[in-house]
């Protein structure tokens, strides 16, 4: 529907296809708000809309309605890769065209769109009269919620990114902004997600309390102080309300990929990917990154992983610390990295001609520290040179507290970062190269359009382990992180009583990663000979595990207590279950009346009584028996525990 009007005041309605939730735009006085209900309940009161724009007035008030065009689209997108297959793309949508009354009368479009769960919307700057390029000052967005509501949340603008664990706070006691996705829990007992989709050419949006004491974005800025310098016409990324009435079913919630493109061009060549690595070594001592005695990214080290990932079953091998930049402090040095010299004991032509003979994907390694000028100045030739030595892959790194682009230090989150990241994207897709992006911009939902992007890190990981990890963390990311798309966890690491990393986890629990933390390459992380002598029965899981899913479906759950979720296979009939738990025993009760009709064969991984993470990791108890959907099972998670189950259907 499309309507021509000028109108002074508007109230106007955008309900999703059930009916539940609805957007209310108001114009009043000549400012822009929004208001959202849920069932008719208010969960996001009158919040206030605009821009401050460098050198101009306020693009805030004096606004009249001149149109508005109202669609409803229903359609079902399929991805070529991810947690499920098929999702929902069913909305109703309103353009809302403005007008300022006075001065330069710049106009600006605010588009709505509504989901069954969720509200999203998005300024679209055309040209104006009198200028074709704005810098912004500030977004005013507000994300008007009770001050009693219940938030989860990490920091922003911290020097390890979003490198830091989750704290539960009460949202009138937030002190700093925070990063997105930003989970909520409201008084009245409904959950929500504040994010963004589709962020391309602008800084990535924070969250604060502002002096009305609401939430509002805070976009990342650049060295000189401002937000965003972008020509016209310029939209910006959605700003993203995920709603839920639960904390499990949060975790359904695939809008985020909706709000993006179709893919532009044919990405048939994508694969997901399960690697090991020449990684884990390092971390705890037995080599080093840099050149030496100790080196682990030799010629010899190479043949020998890649002749275990042949013995093991699995498909690719990381290897990291191979080029020349790695010597002294390689966070101060980063700027010394040369990403097509190899160090003088690996011969990079002969390691990826032994793994193309047996079948062995190599992942690159591109460690920038953070140094994106001199990145930027290597990249054509670094991607050029692992594309004419058939490697498919790369793990890229940006460990800086900051990035150094055009001479200045840059927030990896400002607009000049994100453009950057975007960049290695487009050319990686341009070699037939699939990325897992380390210290990366937070996850969008780009990787419809770009399915080459096949994971970030953006969490603490497995790295982390050894003191900074707890429990509940792999607990609360399903209900934060997680809502922005997978992560590279860096899973499998089974020598659990290391003494020096030592793992918070128990042995099931590790299995267990590898369903409950999705990633479109997934590294089973510890030395292969801790796989092959002395844990061969619980690596089986690691190996049958897919790296590609037809449909996920979480089953149990709480922010930080627990997380229990069942993915079926997209090639086969099989579904593969996984729950964690955090510092707490429990126990569960399973339906499988998510199977399809038939009998499976139940391969289950899980703690026994006596287990514990820290007194007795290692208790696992394996067992297989025939079930069907009509059954149920009933499992012992232990403290710090966890449980792995493959269901292969056997008629």
């Amino acid at each position: 529907m499309f309507r021509w009007f000028v109108k002074d005041e508007v109230e106007k309605d955008v309900l999703s296809p059930d009916k539940r939730t609805r957007c209310k735009l108001l114009l009043k006085s000549g400012r822009i708000s929004y208001s959202v209900y849920r069932d008719n309940k208010i969960i996001i009161r009158p919040s206030r809309l605009g821009f401050k724009i460098c050198g101009e007035k306020p693009l805030t008030e004096d606004f009249k309605l001149v149109r508005a065009q109202s669609k409803r689209h229903s359609e079902t997108i399929e991805l070529q890769w991810g947690e499920d297959r098929f999702i929902d793309n069913n909305y109703t949508e309103t353009a809302f065209y403005f007008t300022e009354s006075k001065g330069f009368k710049r106009i600006m479009t605010l588009r709505i769109r509504v989901f069954n769960n969720s509200v999203a919307f998005r300024y679209e700057i055309p040209p104006q009269p009198k200028f074709r390029r704005i810098t912004i000052k500030d977004e005013i967005t507000e994300f008007n919620i009770d001050l009693n509501a219940i938030a989860w949340k990490i920091p922003a603008y911290q020097p390890d990114r979003y490198e830091y664990n989750y704290e539960k706070t009460i949202v009138y006691d937030l002190k700093e902004s925070v990063h997105t996705p930003l989970t909520l829990k409201t008084p009245n007992g409904c959950y929500l997600a504040i994010h963004e989709a589709a962020l391309y050419d602008y800084g990535s949006m924070t969250i604060k309390l502002d002096e009305n004491r609401s939430l509002k974005t805070d976009i990342t800025p650049l060295s000189d102080g401002t937000k965003a310098h972008v020509a016209l016409p310029f939209q910006t990324p959605w700003r993203l309300i995920m709603i839920a009435d639960s904390a499990i079913e949060l975790t359904t919630n695939r809008s985020m990929y909706a709000l993006n493109d179709a893919p532009s061009q044919d990405f048939g060549w994508v694969k997901t990917l399960k690697f090991i690595g020449i990684w884990w070594a390092m971390y705890v001592g037995e080599w080093t990154w840099a050149p030496g005695e100790r080196h682990g990214a030799t010629t010899e080290h190479a043949k020998e992983y890649i002749d275990a990932a042949v013995r093991l079953g699995i498909a690719g091998l990381l290897i990291e610390g191979w080029n020349e930049g790695w010597e002294g402090d390689w966070l101060e040095n980063g700027i010394n990295n040369k990403f097509t010299v190899p160090t003088s004991d690996f011969n990079l032509e002969d390691v990826a001609r032994y793994a193309g003979r047996h079948n062995i994907e190599l992942v690159g390694h591109h460690e920038t520290v953070g140094f994106v000028d001199n990145y930027e100045k290597q990249l054509e030739a670094a991607y050029n040179y692992y594309a004419i030595n058939n490697i498919h892959y790369i793990k890229t790194g940006y460990a800086g507290s900051m990035m150094m682009i055009n001479g200045r230090r840059e927030y990896h989150h400002s607009q000049l970062g994100v453009q950057h990241y975007q960049k290695t994207v487009e050319l990686a897709a341009k070699k037939h190269i699939c990325l897992d992006i380390h210290e990366p911009i937070k996850g969008t939902g780009i990787e419809r359009t770009w399915p080459n992007l096949l994971s970030r890190e953006g969490a603490r990981g497995q790295e982390y382990e050894g003191g900074a990890l707890s429990p509940s963390h792999a607990c609360y990311l399903p209900y934060t992180r997680l809502l922005a798309g997978g992560m590279d966890y860096t899973s499998g690491i089974l020598d659990l009583a290391n003494s020096v990393k030592r793992m918070a986890t128990t042995l099931a629990r590790q299995l267990a990663y590898f369903v409950t933390i999705y990633s479109g390459m997934q590294m089973a992380a510890d030395r292969p000979f801790i796989y092959e002598e002395r844990f061969p029965d619980a690596f089986k899981f690691i190996r049958d595990v897919p790296t590609n899913f037809e449909k996920t479906v979480p089953l149990l759950g709480e922010i930080g207590e627990y997380y229990v979720v069942a993915r079926k296979d997209r090639n086969s009939e099989d579904w593969y279950v996984g729950g964690v738990t955090n510092e707490k025993s429990r126990r569960i009760h399973i339906s499988l009346d998510f199977l399809s009709d038939g009998v499976y064969r139940a391969e289950i991984y899980s703690d026994r009584d006596d287990a514990h993470y820290r007194e007795n990791p290692f208790s696992t108890n394996i067992q297989q028996k025939h079930v069907g959907r009509n059954e149920s099972l009933d499992l012992y998670i232990a403290p710090g525990g966890g449980f792995a189950i493959s269901l292969q259907k056997l008629r």
